[in-house]
């Protein structure tokens, strides 16, 4: 698919066709400015009869407005799947949330993207299809952009699928492109050990944030089955790393499970497991997923979780919910319009 070319790819690619080199640069931004086949005008038609099957046909199929302004994209690809994206807009731009794979293999107990297990995964251009979508959707371009942040947090681990979540993150980060900084960009992980290792020695200063949820093995293989390959230890051990590395501070998230993660003595072993460390705890109060059966911590009990931390000596807050009303929250995310539920 063109989508997962560079510039100097598709350069290359229009030449290896005998074409000067500015029939790259024009289907370039083309692809960037999110346009469909049938939307370019200065490409003869010869040249887009030719390159229509590699042309990307990506498309939104439904969009969904949540109350607080949050907005969910059902993206459709040439294959017939379909993955969701977030739209979350804040006082200091717009924040997408994209899927890296349809569907999830992780089995996390408290998140509904691996209800159906993995189907497959994204490609870099499909996964730098959603931004390409949602930005020209909110009136963007290239060169002015209406996307400001990047977290790929969506449905899929994305260090499952690393070789082409590189590949887009060099391609959103390129300046011929639509140049965002990667520090603006999060990547979400529930902790495969040797691709973080990999992931430091990128290049790459976005900021790592780990999907821990748990203070301690024995609580986290209850709910994170990734928790019986690696240990939390093992984990931390590639934190540090990633920080020597890149002098980035690491996110931690901790979805806080009534009954499960949320007492005191819990908060009191995160204390210890991750003082010294340059890092930041996000408190997630559960969203509900009808399939998990598990109990949410109120947003009172949450923010005692906090203070606790921060009594503590670690640097913490309660992660605002958004877009709950349209399963756009946090662990919502899922197939929800194949299954008919939309």
């Amino acid at each position: 698919m063109l989508s997962d070319l560079s510039l100097e790819e598709l350069k290359n690619y229009v030449n290896e066709k005998g074409l000067p080199t500015f029939r790259g640069s024009q289907i370039f931004d083309a692809i960037y400015n999110g346009k469909a086949i049938n939307e370019i005008t200065n490409l003869p038609k010869p040249l887009l009869e030719e390159i229509s099957e590699e042309y990307p046909k990506y498309k939104i199929v439904k969009r969904y407005e949540s109350k607080d302004g949050t907005k969910k994209y059902i993206i459709e690809f040439s294959d017939g799947e379909v993955v969701e994206c977030v739209l979350m807009s804040y006082k200091y731009g717009n924040t997408i949330c994209v899927s890296t794979q349809v569907g999830c293999r992780m089995g996390c107990k408290f998140c509904a993207s691996g209800l159906n297990g993995l189907k497959r995964n994204l490609s870099s251009g499909e996964i730098l299809g959603q931004v390409l979508l949602v930005n020209k959707d909110l009136g963007g371009t290239v060169k002015e952009r209406k996307i400001t942040n990047i977290v790929l947090m969506g449905s899929g681990e994305p260090l499952d699928n690393y070789d082409n979540v590189i590949k887009f993150l060099r391609l959103v980060t390129s300046e011929n492109g639509l140049n965002i900084s990667d520090r603006n960009i999060s990547l979400s992980t529930c902790g495969l050990v040797p691709e973080i290792y990999r992931l430091a020695d990128e290049g790459l200063n976005i900021t790592l944030t780990i999907s821990l949820h748990a203070p301690n093995d024995e609580i986290r293989q209850r709910t994170m089955p990734i928790a019986n390959r690696y240990s939390i230890k093992e984990i931390l051990d590639a934190c540090r790393n990633y920080i020597d590395k890149t002098k980035r501070r690491v996110a931690i998230e901790y979805t806080l499970i009534k009954g499960v993660n949320d007492s005191k003595v819990c908060a009191e072993e995160l204390i210890r497991l991750l003082k010294g460390m340059l890092c930041h705890v996000n408190i997630i109060p559960l969203n509900y997923v009808k399939e998990r059966g598990l109990t949410a911590a109120t947003r009172k009990e949450a923010y005692q979780f906090v203070g606790l931390l921060e009594k503590g000596g670690l640097s913490a807050t309660v992660r605002r919910t958004m877009g709950e009303d349209i399963a756009g929250a946090c662990g919502q995310l899922r197939n929800s319009y194949m299954r008919g539920e939309a």
